[in-house]
């Protein structure tokens, strides 16, 4: 299999699976016309971040990592009219773009984006009582997965499902010599899922538009 063959499946089930949304179609090319890295999920990826937050009843939604604010829509149709998504962003500009994809996609009531590194903004939350959250998406960078697994479990109750991105590298995560600090993070992460008796755990790999990756999904089930 090859990039052309997996990026044809992708367009195959995206044409016949994603209906299309303009103000999806317009976050995209506003974060290309400020050259924001392309680094948002595949429509066919923000959709099942759709499915699992409708599937689970999600009513509030923490984002770490809004780029422009592209899974942000996705996960923000998701959720009633009454809910609530928090996405933190570390960049100043990309929020921006972020808040102004969210407002032109007419969320801004149900969205925040909150500026500045995820490790400093995650225990204003905690101190604020912001939690918990009913869905929690991982897709911030990736050393510090570790950190914000241990935020994400203070901010859930039992029931919350925990989705983090990016969790293959391109089949770099069974390095265990690994030089490559986000790669480390993410072996270190998956270690701590798997030894947390609070959680139940899998990872998936995916091909398509992206290349090749892959999720962790996990459970909470203990307070």
């Amino acid at each position: 299999m090859t990039q052309e063959q997996w990026s044809a499946v992708d367009g195959y089930f995206t044409d016949l699976l994603v209906p299309n949304d303009p103000a999806l179609e317009q976050a995209l090319r506003n974060n290309a016309a400020w050259n924001l890295p392309a680094h948002d999920v595949s429509a066919l990826q923000g959709k099942l971040l759709f499915l699992l937050a409708r599937a689970i009843g999600a009513r509030t939604v923490l984002e770490l990592g809004a780029l422009g604010g592209y899974s942000t829509i996705w996960l923000a149709g998701a959720v009633p009219d009454d809910g609530r998504v928090v996405s933190l962003e570390a960049n100043a500009q990309h929020a921006e773009v972020a808040r102004a994809n969210v407002a032109q996609a007419g969320l801004a009531s149900v969205v925040d984006v909150r500026v500045g590194p995820a490790l400093e903004t995650l225990p204003k939350l905690a101190s604020d009582s912001a939690g918990p959250f009913d869905l929690v998406f991982l897709d911030a960078d990736k050393r510090n997965n570790p950190e914000y697994l241990e935020w994400s479990l203070a901010l859930s109750r039992p029931g919350t499902l925990i989705v983090a991105d990016n969790v293959v590298r391109g089949g770099e995560v069974v390095d265990g010599e690994t030089p490559d600090p986000d790669v480390a993070g993410i072996r270190r992460f998956t270690e701590l899922l798997a030894a947390n008796p609070r959680v139940t755990a899998t990872a998936i790999q995916t091909v398509g538009s992206k290349g090749y990756d892959g999720f962790a999904l996990a459970l909470v089930e203990e307070a």
